[in-house]
Order: C-alpha cells, then structure tokens, then sequence
C-alpha cells in the first residue's frame, strides 16, 4: 500500500498550492484549485464556493499532469478528470441520484470504479468489488489533514487521478 498525505486550510476557496507527500517524506507532487478567470471566482463567491471547481495537479517542474472539473450543464452535474500524460479523459457522474443515496461513479477506460462517499471516515474507490483506494480528511488544528491509501493491486497507480477527483469530487462536492 502506498500512503500519501497533504493539508488544506479551513477555506475551501483557496488557491494556494498544496504538496502531496509520500510515506518517505518526499513531494511527489501538488494540488491547487484554479479558476480560469476573476469572474468565475467572484460569481463562485456569491455561490458558495461550489459552483466552479476545479482542481489541477501538477508535477514538481509545475507541468499539469491532472485536472478534475465539476460541470453543470441543463440541470445535470458530473466531474471531468483530464490525464494530461496519456491523454485520456475519465468522467466522475453520479448514479441513482433519484433514489435519494447517489453513488459516484468514475467512468475510465475499460474501469468502472465506485466511490463510497463517506464524510468522516475514510470514503473508498471500489473497483470489482474490492476497494483499490481510501481517501480521508480530518480537521486538525484549523486546517484539513488529506490522507490517500492506493493499494498495490489497485489498476491505477496514479497519485495525481486520486487526489484530483478527491479534491473535487470528495471535498468541495456537490
């Protein structure tokens, strides 16, 4: 299993840069939420800070190398995640949203992996039944204490897939 661990302040608005560290204490990488223009950021405000979002991650020479972005478009909201390595982009939907327990669902490849949302235990990436990740955020000391678990046997052993959709999907949501 490998562990990676960051913190975000109180303030889900922010935009400041955040490193991703391993369990040998090295950066592997960084998260910041991004907006792509003053307005968005300002109509954002008005809306609580959960209208647009979007999360990049980015490798240590500051490439992007992943982004999840919520989009709302004729009533109906889902998440876009961008692989900037591979060019592949994964869709992050909500299924049964009308049985009142929505299940979020990330549509990648030939991958269809569920999220167990949880919001004070650990929330689960559900793959064939066994779960391949664990993502979790305590509040200690005024700010968000981020862990993310990727199991050995888990087909996607990318760091920055996990963090992007957790960020987006997990923390600000819905």
């Amino acid at each position: 299993m490998r562990i990676y661990q960051y913190t975000h302040p109180q303030q889900i608005e922010s935009t400041d840069k955040h490193a991703v560290i391993d369990e040998s204490g090295e950066v592997v990488c960084y998260v910041q939420r991004q907006y792509s223009n003053k307005l968005k950021k300002f109509v954002d405000r008005v809306l609580e800070y959960r209208y647009f979002v979007q999360y990049d991650v980015k490798n240590n020479d500051g490439s992007k190398i992943f982004s999840c972005k919520k989009i709302v478009r004729k009533g109906r909201m889902w998440f876009e995640g961008i692989d900037f390595i591979t060019n592949k982009k994964v869709i992050i939907t909500y299924e049964n949203w009308r049985l009142g327990i929505p299940n979020l669902t990330i549509l990648e490849g030939a991958h269809k992996i569920r999220i167990n949302k949880e919001m004070e235990e650990w929330s689960q990436f559900v793959y064939e039944e066994r779960v391949i990740a664990k993502w979790k955020a305590d509040f200690i000391d005024e700010q968000f204490q981020m862990t993310l678990q990727i199991e050995e046997e888990s087909p996607i052993q990318n760091v920055a897939f996990f963090i992007a959709i957790s960020q987006a999907a997990l923390f600000v949501g819905a």
